[in-house]
């Protein structure tokens, strides 16, 4: 109960802070915050050490870092608490129904309510900004400056398209932040908060185009096009507002979902742009300006650092599981001191195929039944993917593979047991999210004797060769004897196949070894067993020693330059500075974390290791085994009873999900969008009040 009390305390004293934080943001547009707000807080906090980019960081920076510390707090309590909260508590269904909006995909109740108050606040925003500013704008004051009204209002106007995109910038990184603190306060996972940075980056891109096009045209129509050369000394610099609008350009074409799919690759390469962009985008405004938009960013720098440090080592690659439908089961050694929950994702880079690129992959394995191997699924769909397969599985493949991870990164908590019947739908490689979620369940009947929901897998894939990706449903050790507890049902569909093949595909599913390195080590977690507090620590220590560098900076150098002397010092220079003691900051808390954590992690490596040598190879020339003989102490015949098999048809969804009678069914899709698309209208339909939709979806 003490826990439970402090839990609800941090939840509220981060709704009050995150609702201070949203109305800062609606009363900014307004005269009351700029001529009497604003300057109340800069008489008490401007000083010689940070000027007036004091007050911006102290009420546009400060509140959302503390949400972060706070959330870290929260989610170690949870960790440490987790075995005894497995219940989990579900929202509102009538908020979390499903919807298809055209342009937002699928999208639940609370995610339409807060799109829609947040383009509220953007239209709020620019009519309050353009109302002020067009009421001083008169025919009189025009003439001063020699140019017509509208062409006055123009210039206003431009202006303040740049300003609500910066409200937009402001959010933009913290979808895309995966070890971040702040999206499990919400109940949401990194890989289902992407489609929220996509929408973001289409607004705030559509902002900025117009923001920079309404400029262009001020400026040719009142003769001033050599203001495109600016970099001012002091103030807005427009060259460095071009160029960082040119380099976010060229990541919005690269988004375009034809250009994405078919050369990901190129979208993968240019969205690295972000750095450049970021960088002018600070030279145009200026540091202090910047600091409004600093919160997200600098969470995601804080992610972005650690990730760095995790993929730098290789990890212990122990086997692979090779399925004739061209997929791999890779098998990391892991320490038990890492937990994960199921639908957890890893990002992996094998540099013999790509040093470049990382790409995302279910866990397969479970936390609880296999305590010393975490397993990711990888389907050949891709050309990363295939020529991973292919590399495998030929004659001469090699006996090691270098390979670096990130994560793995999933929900705070898991909440299947609230239903009495899951309803899991997938489509190809779809149901690798399934396959982490029915070991869990499977741990939780046979372990933890819980009362655990009906299964039913409806899995549909293109032919019988696929099949063999149910076989992944079972690990290759660590599953109890049976799972007679677990009411399963498993309904196949083999959709581009009349009849069944007559060729045994479980015959070709085999297993490669590989020899252990001494530079490998275990998949370990990035600042050890209390890594949410470490992060919290890493976010606060952080942000203190760049307040105390950047302080310093002020004070003794820039301070004098500017205030005794006639000379001013340059906005850019001051905003480079700022960047590179930031960068500092994280880099030596962040690093002092890991190297501290990484020590303590060496020792259990070490012990893996050792107990790796120890452990007989059947055959030093015999990399490959049959996979049926290894999995002979498995419940297959139990698998194979529970699992129908249909050729040449496709799913009758709708049957399935409104013939479940059960008080509550949770319905999971995972796979192509059309077929996301039907779960999600049927489970939307009012037809079946009883059906929870829950959509885990890949396809960024």
């Amino acid at each position: 109960m003490e826990t439970k009390r402090i839990q609800s305390v941090i939840k509220m004293a981060v709704l009050i802070v995150f609702v201070g934080y949203v109305f800062i943001w609606v009363i900014l547009p307004t005269n009351l915050y700029k001529k009497d707000w604003l300057l109340k807080v800069r008489a008490k906090t401007m000083s010689t050490y940070f000027g007036t980019q004091g007050a911006t960081m102290l009420i546009n920076t400060f509140p959302m870092l503390l949400i972060a510390v706070l959330g870290c707090v929260y989610l170690h309590i949870v960790h440490k608490t987790r075995g005894n909260n497995i219940q989990g508590k579900g929202g509102s269904d009538v908020l979390r129904r499903p919807m298809i909006v055209k342009g937002l995909g699928i999208v639940n109740g609370i995610e339409l309510s807060f799109f829609i108050m947040f383009i509220a606040l953007l239209i709020w925003s620019f009519s309050a900004y353009l109302e002020i500013s067009f009421a001083n704008i008169t025919a009189k004051s025009a003439a001063k400056k020699g140019e017509e009204v509208w062409e006055v209002r123009l210039d206003s106007a431009a202006l303040r398209l740049g300003l609500i995109g910066n409200i937009c910038l402001a959010f933009l990184f913290f979808p895309v932040t995966r070890g971040s603190s702040v999206l499990p306060l919400l109940g949401i996972t990194s890989e289902a908060s992407v489609k929220y940075h996509i929408w973001l980056g289409h607004i705030v891109m559509t902002l900025f185009s117009a923001h920079g096009v309404c400029y262009v045209v001020y400026w040719a129509v009142t003769n001033q096009l050599s203001e495109m050369l600016e970099w001012a000394n002091r103030g807005v610099s427009n060259v460095a507002g071009e160029l960082a609008l040119f380099f976010g350009l060229l990541m919005w074409v690269t988004t375009i979902p034809r250009i994405r799919s078919k050369m990901f690759e190129l979208f993968f390469y240019i969205h690295h742009l972000y750095i450049l962009f970021m960088v002018f985008f600070v030279f145009h405004v200026g540091i202090s300006y910047s600091c409004i938009m600093l919160p997200g960013f600098y969470l995601f720098l804080v992610d972005r650092f650690l990730r760095f440090l995790q993929s730098r080592q290789r990890a212990r690659l122990v086997s692979a599981r090779l399925l004739p439908c061209e997929t791999v089961e890779l098998n990391f050694s892991k320490s038990q001191g890492l937990n994960y929950t199921p639908t957890s994702i890893m990002f992996v880079n094998i540099p013999s195929i790509s040093k470049l690129q990382w790409h995302p992959f279910t866990v397969s394995s479970n936390n609880n039944l296999e305590p010393e191997k975490i397993s990711v699924i990888i389907k050949g769909d891709g050309d990363w993917s295939k020529k991973l397969f292919h590399t495998l599985s030929a004659p001469s493949s090699v006996d090691r593979l270098d390979v670096s991870i990130e994560g793995p990164y999933g929900p705070a908590s898991t909440n299947f047991l609230r239903h009495d019947t899951l309803v899991m739908v997938s489509g190809g490689s779809g149901i690798t999210p399934f396959i982490s979620i029915f070991r869990e369940l499977v741990f939780l009947s046979e372990t933890l004797k819980c009362k655990t929901p009906q299964i039913l897998l409806i899995s549909s894939f293109r032919n019988s060769s696929d099949l063999t990706l149910l076989d992944l449903l079972l690990p290759i050790s660590g599953m109890p004897s049976n799972f007679s507890k677990l009411q399963l049902q498993i309904e196949a569909y083999v959709t581009r196949e009349k009849q069944s093949s007559t060729t045994n595909h479980k015959d070709n599913v085999r297993s490669l070894w590989f020899k252990p390195h001494p530079s490998d080590s275990t998949v370990t977690p990035i600042l050890g067993q209390n890594s949410w507090l470490w992060l919290g620590t890493i976010i606060a220590s952080s942000f203190i020693l760049f307040l105390i560098l950047l302080g310093t900076l002020y004070r003794f150098y820039i301070y004098p330059i500017d205030h005794n002397t006639n000379k001013i010092y340059s906005y850019s220079a001051k905003a480079t500075m700022a960047m590179l003691l930031m960068c500092t900051s994280i880099a030596i808390t962040a690093s002092g974390s890991f190297l501290w954590n990484k020590n303590h992690n060496a020792m259990e490596t070490k012990q893996v290791q050792n107990m790796e040598g120890t452990t007989p190879m059947a055959s030093p020339d015999s990399r490959f085994y049959n996979a049926d003989r290894e999995l002979e102490s498995l419940p297959q015949q139990s698998l194979g009873q529970s699992t129908n098999v249909h050729y040449g048809e496709r799913p009758d969804l709708k049957r399935y999900l409104f013939d479940r009678k059960e008080s509550r069914v949770g319905v999971l899709v995972c796979g192509p969008k059309k077929m996301r698309h039907e779960v999600a209208s049927i489970c939307s339909s009012g037809l079946a009040k009883n059906l929870h939709f829950e959509s885990i979806s890949f396809s960024w």
